[in-house]
């Protein structure tokens, strides 16, 4: 690798890094990425085990972005596949149709609990909760307690691990806005469809999300780019508001950088904690403030051709420690190997150290058999191979300090004059993959002249992702 400098530097191959770095290479100018992991993609990569390709998470492509879908159709082209969204709530040993069926609603539910939920609602629009502070009040204000509970808490608190009290508010209007228990209730009824986020179909690379990343890593190294796996950012140095050079590489092999720009993705707390000389104390402060939770997928072989219909499930039943069942050959069929077999995804949401977090992998995929057939989904005895995959930092935590955190390190990164953070983690926001791509093409473009506010991005686009009933209960990667 050449240390020439200016160096326009990229910390993260995931979306928001390799966006950044395709629109820089595009333009003429080579950028260095860097990557922690062994594989480029972030959490919209694509693991492999014994020829299973599986998400961590699901990843539909689907965008109202057109700079983002001309990025989509300049790297996959006809490689993407067309696929029907179907997703149901297993909730009460009973699948919740979406979009919501008044006879299956009513014929799980019963019509006596049906006219509770419609009564409370009726009590939430008298009685509104001021001021509109946390999940649960934002929810219950647009829904009712009654449907709140029935849909809402258990999974909600079973994905971030905190009460709903806890949750913000600012995240549920940033998920589930445009969406209420009337416009549900119309689409019941009458197949209306104001809110826009209701797609039925989404596109899907043929190999799976990595697809994209790899495609993109190489077009990268092709307009004369580097990508180095394997590679952590180690200490950021800077001086007067400059960040000037880089450590990156693991404790054998560490060498130093220079910088003319730096584009980072890297969670925020660990790019404070990077900074040489360090962060005042008020902002390292804030930065181990922030919380994230984290994620794991038990991908599970099963000797059954055909399971269920549904792309995912989402699982209510508190009684199961499983959040959400991806089924991969709904996704696509190339990510099955065998069409005598079906591989499932079965996440956990949790945080490190904790008793999900440190099963050994035998016993993770032991009890992601157990579950499954307690779900009814599949048999314990047709489960006949298994692997793990641990991701750490996956989902940002809105709790009730995040934001107070997040002001303190906004403030101080903005007198940096040569630093940009993008991506997820890199602005502690729940971010899409396309709007993470977004943050990481304006980035380059502000390298080029532009003014873009990347703060902006997800707060004046309307969010369409899902935005349904079960929609804030989605952890989308």
């Amino acid at each position: 690798m050449t240390n020439s400098i200016p160096q326009m530097v990229v910390g993260g191959a995931g979306p928001a890094g390799l966006t950044a770095a395709y629109e820089l290479a595009k333009r003429g100018i080579n950028p260095i990425v860097l990557e922690a992991g062994a594989r480029v993609g972030g959490l919209s990569r694509t693991e492999e085990y014994r020829g299973y390709r599986f998400d961590i998470g699901g990843h539909r492509f689907y965008t109202k972005a057109e700079e983002v879908q001309q990025i989509w159709r300049e790297l996959l082209g006809e490689e993407f596949l067309r696929r029907p969204r179907l997703s149901r709530i297993y909730f009460n040993h009973k699948f919740f149709n979406y979009p919501l069926s008044l006879k299956n609603v009513i014929g799980n539910l019963g019509l006596w609990e049906s006219a509770r939920i419609v009564l409370s609602y009726g009590y939430s629009q008298v009685w509104q909760i001021k001021p509109e502070e946390s999940f649960e009040q934002w929810v219950v204000n647009r829904f009712g307690w009654r449907l709140y509970r029935t849909f809402f808490k258990t999974y909600t608190e079973k994905v971030w691990g905190i009460p709903c009290t806890e949750i913000r508010a600012e995240w549920a209007a940033q998920r589930i806005k445009g969406l209420s228990l009337i416009s549900a209730v119309k689409q019941a009824l009458f197949g209306s469809n104001d809110v826009k986020s209701l797609i039925e179909e989404f596109d899907y690379p043929r190999f799976g999300p990595g697809q994209m990343w790899e495609c993109c890593e190489t077009r990268v190294k092709e307009l004369g780019g580097e990508v180095e796996l394997r590679t952590p950012v180690r200490t950021v140095r800077h001086r007067d508001g400059v960040v000037t050079s880089i450590s990156v590489g693991r404790d054998d092999s560490v060498r130093e950088i220079p910088i003319d720009q730096y584009i980072s993705s890297v969670p925020l707390n660990q790019l404070i904690e990077s900074l040489d000389p360090p962060a005042p104390p008020a902002v390292l402060s804030a930065a181990r403030g922030l919380k994230y939770r984290d994620f794991l997928v038990v991908a599970i072989v099963i000797n059954q051709p055909d399971l269920f219909p549904d792309n995912w499930v989402y699982v209510h039943d508190s009684e199961a420690r499983v959040g959400r069942i991806q089924n991969f050959k709904n996704w696509s069929p190339d990510l099955v190997p065998d069409s005598s077999k079906t591989c499932l995804g079965m996440e956990y949401f949790c945080s490190e150290g904790d008793d999900i977090w440190e099963l050994p992998d035998a016993d993770l995929i032991q009890l992601a058999a157990k579950e499954i057939e307690n779900l009814s989904l599949a048999r314990t005895a047709d489960v006949e191979d298994g692997c793990v995959i641990r991701a750490l930092k996956a989902y940002p935590v809105y709790d009730g300090e995040y934001q107070g955190h997040l002001n303190v390190l906004r403030e101080y990164l903005s007198h940096f004059k040569n630093l940009q953070t993008i991506g997820r983690n890199g602005m502690h926001r729940y971010n899409n993959q396309d709007h993470s791509m977004l943050c990481g093409l304006y980035a380059a473009q502000n390298l080029l002249g532009a003014k873009h506010d990347l703060w902006d991005i997800n707060t004046e686009r309307s969010y369409y992702e899902e935005q349904r009933v079960d929609r804030s209960n989605e952890v989308s990667t």
